[in-house]
Parts: C-alpha cells; sequence; structure tokens
C-alpha cells in the first residue's frame, strides 16, 4: 500500500508530511519522557524485520492481486505505540530512498497510513482493551486479526481519500473506494493470522515485554531480551535473504484497485515541479530500485509474465539484507540519539 508521488498533489503530499513530522516529534517526545534502554536493539531489529517481511507480497486467492504485511499491529504490540510509529517511519523512509518503494512526495502520506492508525487507534482503542484482562490464545487472535484489519481498513480508506483530495479524476471517489476496501478486507485478515502467530512466540518467549510496552514503564531490571533479539535477526535474514524470492508478483492491493478503475497499474507523473524535482532525487538515492539491480539504459526489458512467482533475483536477496541492515542502523541511530538528548536535560538521571 505503498503510495506512488503520481497519485498526489503537492500540497495534500505537503500537508500529510507536515502532519507526520509533528508526530514523529511528539512520538519523540513521549518516547524521551520514558525511554527504556533494553528497547533500543529490540527496535533495531524488529525494524529489520518489517522491512524484509514487506518486501513479501502474499498472492489473494481468485483476485489477480497481491498484498504484503504492514507491520505496525506487531510493532505497537510490542514496543508501544511511539516507538512502533518511529520505527514505521524509519522503514519507509529506508524504502523509499535507497529502493524507491513509494514516492519521495507521498512519503509522508505513506508514514501516516501505515503507521499512524494502527499505533494510535487500532493498537489502544481496539487490542489493548481486549487483551487488557484475559489474554488466551483464541482472544489474541480476534484481538489481532479485529486491529490488523481496522487498521489497514483505515489506510485504505486513507489512501481514497488523499487521492480525492489531489483531484486525481482518473480515479472516481466511489468506484475507487469500492475495490480498495475489498481487497485491504482480504490483505487485512492474512496480517491479523499473521500479527497474531508472531505476538504469540514473543509472549512465549517474554511475556513481561508487553507488560512493559502497554504500560509504558522500563522493564525490570534482570530481564534479557537475548532470545526475542535473536528470533527476529534469524527472521529478518531468512525473510530478507530467501524467502522474499517467492513474493508474488501479482499487482498489491492499491495498484490492483487503480488498474480496475484506471485500466493501468500507475497513473501518469508529473513532468514538472515538486514532484518531477524528488522522483529525479529519488533515481539518484535509490541504488536497488524495487529491490533489484538497476537496469543499463540500453538493457533489456523484464520479460512480462503472468505466472504469480518471480524468477530468482540476487538483487532481491541484496535489498533485503543490505535494507534491513540500513533499517536497523538507523533506528537505533534515532534511539539513541533520543536516549542521549534526555540524559543530557538537568535533573535528568
Amino acid at each position: 500500500m505503498h503510495m506512488a508521488d503520481a497519485l498526489l498533489s503537492p500540497a495534500v503530499g505537503a500537508a500529510f508530511g507536515a502532519g507526520t513530522l509533528g508526530a514523529i516529534a511528539y512520538c519523540s517526545k513521549k518516547l524521551k519522557e520514558n525511554m527504556d534502554e533494553k528497547l533500543i536493539p529490540l527496535m533495531g531489529v524488529l525494524g529489520a524485520f518489517i522491512f524484509a517481511a514487506q518486501m513479501i507480497n502474499f498472492t489473494i486467492p481468485a483476485t489477480g492481486s497481491s498484498g504484503h504485511l504492514g507491520g505496525g499491529m506487531i510493532l505497537a504490540i510490542v514496543l508501544g505505540p511511539y516507538a512502533a510509529f518511529l520505527v514505521m517511519a524509519s522503514v519507509l523512509t529506508v524504502q523509499a530512498f535507497f529502493f524507491a518503494d513509494g514516492g519521495l512526495l507521498a512519503l509522508g502520506c505513506n508514514i501516516w497510513n501505515l503507521g499512524a492508525y494502527p499505533c494510535f487507534i487500532a493498537y489502544p482503542l481496539i487490542y489493548k482493551p481486549l487483551t487488557r484482562t484475559n489474554r488466551s490464545s483464541g482472544l489474541l487472535l480476534f484481538a489481532a486479526l479485529l486491529s490488523a484489519v481496522t487498521g489497514l481498513q483505515m489506510g485504505s480508506f486513507s489512501v481514497v481519500v488523499q487521492t480525492l483530495l489531489s483531484g486525481k479524476s482518473e480515479l472516481p471517489f466511489n468506484a475507487f473506494l469500492l475495490l480498495m476496501q475489498p481487497i485491504h478486507l482480504g490483505i487485512g485478515i492474512v496480517e491479523g493470522i499473521i500479527t497474531a502467530g508472531v505476538i504469540g512466540y514473543v509472549r512465549a518467549l517474554r511475556p513481561e515485554l508487553f507488560e512493559s510496552a502497554s504500560s509504558s514503564r522500563p522493564l525490570a531490571a534482570g530481564i534479557s531480551l537475548k532470545n526475542v533479539l535473536i528470533a527476529f535477526v534469524i527472521l529478518a535474514a531468512i525473510t530478507g535473504s530467501a524467502l522474499s524470492w517467492f513474493a508474488s508478483t501479482y499487482p498489491d492491493g492499491l495498484e490492483w484497485s487503480i488498474e480496475r478503475v484506471y485500466g493501468k497499474t500507475e497513473l501518469p507523473e508529473q513532468e514538472h515541479g515538486i514532484a518531477a524535482t524528488l522522483k529525479r532525487l529519488q533515481e539518484k538515492t535509490a541504488f536497488l530500485p524495487d529491490y533489484k539491480f538497476k537496469k543499463s539504459e540500453g538493457g533489456s526489458k523484464e520479460k512480462e509474465t503472468s505466472s504469480p512467482w518471480p524468477e530468482v533475483d540476487t538483487g532481491t536477496s541484496l535489498s533485503g539484507i543490505t535494507g534491513a541492515l540500513i533499517a536497523l542502523g538507523l533506528i537505533i541511530l534515532i534511539a539513541i540519539g533520543i536516549r542521549t538528548i534526555r540524559g543530557s536535560k538537568p535533573g535528568t538521571p
């Protein structure tokens, strides 16, 4: 559900970009007030895992479409909403700048759509109340499903609204909405099941982690996150280097919806103005666009295929490993920076 710049007007992109920056500043402030140093490496490895997981598109049966894990609910449940939003913002920024996944003008919208709704609405208003007093496996699955579906439905509706506000007449509101919501319902159900599985595994390893995240309290002294960190490092490595080969090549839910309405998976790009400038910048910073090696100007075009499975591309593995490492490093640097600012204040321990 990564939006391209062609879907947005500069005004809408800037407005949501400003809103996203405000949310990042607020989350940084909240995290600074109660930073748990033990969570810094966990933020990094979770970001690496979410980066790798978002590379894997799974086919939605009988639709000719695909979807991928958003990961916002996993982050919110394990880390709490403030750290989760910062991690999601970091992952999407790495994707946009280095892999051309989502436009730079649309970066604020993408962070908002994939981060704000699961972290600030689905988690505190659905998941947390449902699991406060009863954390049986059945209720955990239900809460994960409901919150993941809700977050994704809100995110997909937000995409439709953002294109409407941008004046994209090629995508009439009603037709676009009636395609976006059902396809993302299917994607949300799969995400909910994956979320429940991941959370159930982490909960078996370290149940104390969820008490800390839900109450915004530091972890008790003596609690080690070593096993959790190792598990997510292994998951990120396997997902990014090998499982990413088997990602579905069908268009994702957003592209599929655009194609059904417009006849193509992409709208015409703007040739002038801020969008064109940002596009040129992205072409320079993205060293593995679309998670593949750059094609030479005289290189042959990729073969078109109707198969849902791609050919193995070593660029995909390199992208998975490199992107996960960049995300991990960026997130840890941001978290350390927040901790350092907190520690530099007079009277702060």
